[in-house]
Formats: structure tokens, sequence, C-alpha cells
């Protein structure tokens, strides 16, 4: 089997549009970074039969990514890009509760399954020095399961 190094910049994410299972991608990224224990919670299983070594189980598992850009918007309208629109819709601050909920789908090009999750969406800093370019962030945390589905 040939193993070969996966490029970061490669990723495809993906954002659910108002309209179930219909997809937007999430443009023009510059860092993609998974943090794949997030929000995991862990018992303590020690007892005196652990002979001073401690043990755990792990009782819930999380992951979050975040992601982050330049800040880009139409000369003339000053909308930002679909995708990136869709995720700032998500956080925004009328989504609470259930309407907080929207799902994300990636995977890289050699990948035939979509990796989904249903998650919550918020903002990050944006802005920047003098001489810099505005960025754009935005953190994705998983709730629930993942789900798969093929790539067609």
């Amino acid at each position: 089997m040939t193993q070969r190094r996966i490029n970061a910049r490669d990723i495809i994410v993906q954002v659910e549009d108002s309209t179930p299972d219909s997809w937007l991608a999430i443009e023009n990224l510059a860092s993609a970074t998974f943090n794949r224990g997030e929000n995991e919670e862990t018992a303590d299983t020690t007892d005196f039969e652990s002979e001073g070594a401690y043990e755990q189980e792990v009782m819930q598992r999380g992951a979050s990514m975040s992601l982050a850009g330049q800040e880009l918007r139409d000369d003339t309208t000053g909308e930002l890009q679909p995708g990136r629109a869709r995720v700032e819709e998500m956080a925004g601050e009328d989504k609470v509760g259930a309407a907080s909920l929207g799902r994300i789908r990636f995977r890289h090009p050699t990948q035939t399954v979509w990796r989904i999750w249903k998650c919550t969406f918020s903002l990050g800093e944006n802005g920047g020095d003098t001489n810099a370019k505005s960025g754009w962030a935005a953190t994705i945390t998983k709730s629930g399961l993942s789900s798969t589905a093929p790539v067609t």
C-alpha cells in the first residue's frame, strides 16, 4: 500500500443551506483545524484494585473544527460569499436552542465518503493590524453522533 501525506489545504468543507441536503462550500479558507477531543468527558474508575495506577473510561466524545481565512466581500453589494454568509447566519444571536443547530460535511478529495456533523456555529475574531487584511474565523462544534454519506 502506498502512503502519502495529506495536504491540509485540500480539505473540502461545506455547510448545509436552508434547503435540506443542499450544500454550500465554505470558501477561501486559509486554515481548518480539528480538535477531536473537544468536549470529551471521562469518569475516574480507579479503585483499590487498581494497584496505584490511574484508570478511566471515556463517557462522552466530542469534536470541533476551527476555520479561518481573510474576510472577502463583494465590491458592489458588500455581501459575504454564500458559504461564509450561511455560517454567519447560523452563528447569529437569534439562533438559540434547536435553531442553533445546523449541519456541515467535510472530506479530502481522495475520500469516498463525507463525514457529516450536526453542529453549532460560533464566529471568531476578525480584523487585523495596520498592514493586514481583515481576518474571518468560525468555530464549529459537533453536537451528537457523526454520520457519513457517499460522495456522489
